[in-house]
């Protein structure tokens, strides 16, 4: 055995390494006999609560009985700001009838001259009205980042109560983490500069989300 080999193995052998497969399977026993900490009374009206804490952190929220229809909320809400019919769309929600909104949308990674990116969500969380986001092929992070607005179409049936419950949720549906989780609550803000808050400083300076299903 050389030196180095040996250095190795020694540095192996403190850290574990040599053992890694009995001490992962000790830490997954361990994080799932964990009782869960004390968590906050949200009570099951989670969609009224989400949207109670969605519109608190300035993010605009709107409604609409079934997914197919949120093409024509998206419009209603650009004609209403002047935002033109130009955007992005995550690969999740190209499906929809965008063009029978008179939309004018690229299933794509946003670049910086976009102005609005659509995204979809993996879920939303009521406790904080925040959103869940998994980068994906069909789910690029650039679309609900680089844009000055951000729309979110949020399935209510995908909203859960807690943090703990959206990383379950992630756990039980995907088994592994993606390459980045983004949590979206509201939009992007800043206070740095004489504590006063400034939206859009490192992301969209409008949220917008859009609840899908029954109300």
């Amino acid at each position: 055995m050389s030196a180095r080999d040996e250095i190795l193995q020694r540095v192996a052998t403190g850290v574990g390494k040599a053992d890694f497969a009995a001490r992962r399977v000790a830490a997954e026993a361990w994080l799932a006999g964990r009782a869960c900490g004390p968590l906050p009374a949200i009570g099951k009206e989670l969609v009224a609560r989400f949207r109670l804490k969605a519109e608190s952190l300035a993010s605009t929220v709107d409604a609409v009985a079934e997914q197919a229809t949120a093409p024509a909320a998206v419009a209603r809400y650009l004609a209403a700001g002047n935002l033109g019919q130009a955007a992005v769309v995550t690969g999740d929600i190209a499906g929809l009838d965008w063009a029978g909104s008179n939309l004018d949308v690229a299933a794509r990674p946003a670049v910086d001259s976009d102005q609005v990116g659509i995204s979809g969500c993996f879920c939303a969380i009521a406790e904080t009205g925040t959103l869940m986001l998994l980068s994906g092929p069909d789910s690029p992070a650039t679309v609900s980042l680089l844009p000055e607005t951000h729309i979110a179409i949020v399935p209510v049936s995908r909203i859960v109560a807690t943090m703990e419950d959206a990383f379950a949720l992630l756990r039980a549906e995907r088994g592994a983490l993606p390459r980045a989780v983004n949590f979206i609550s509201g939009p992007s803000r800043t206070g740095d500069i004489e504590q006063t808050i400034v939206l859009g400083a490192h992301g969209p300076c409008r949220v917008h989300l859009i609840l899908t299903g029954a109300l």
